[in-house]
């Protein structure tokens, strides 16, 4: 997984949406298979066109998830995710406007709506869990 600072680097390097795009699958390539066991509903990212499931966790105060999709781009929208919350502490993940790193990556303008949807619910999710960790600490 590469780090935000890195991504940001990449991502300006290519000129053309075309090659931004290979580069989202590229990643997604590299996402390692989650397991069959937590592609379960109790996992399953809603408000989702393809099929997505974060599976999170919390050790010290630090959030990291695992995610999967039916979908090649999609995986490589939770490699970019995963890179943007990976570690993070959750008042981290609280702060963090997804939205403005997606325009410097240069994505938020080419994700068709439906994309962009889901990348929106997979935030949620992450931002659920996050509250959730936050209130069993």
């Amino acid at each position: 997984m590469e780090n935000l600072e890195t991504l940001i680097e990449n991502f300006a390097f290519f000129d053309t949406w075309e090659d931004k795009y290979q580069y989202l699958i590229d990643l997604g390539e590299q996402l390692p298979p989650l397991d069959e066991r937590f592609k379960t509903d109790t996992f399953k990212v809603s408000g989702c066109q393809s099929q997505v499931w974060l599976v999170p966790s919390c050790e010290n105060g630090v959030f990291s998830f695992l995610a999967d999709s039916d979908a090649i781009m999609v995986k490589g929208i939770i490699a970019v995710l995963q890179s943007i919350y990976h570690e993070k502490t959750i008042d981290e993940i609280k702060n963090i406007e997804v939205e403005k790193i997606f325009a410097k990556l240069g994505l938020e303008e080419h994700l068709s709506p439906s994309r962009r949807n889901g990348m929106f619910s997979m935030v949620e999710k992450i931002r659920y869990y996050a509250t959730q960790f936050e209130k069993n600490v």
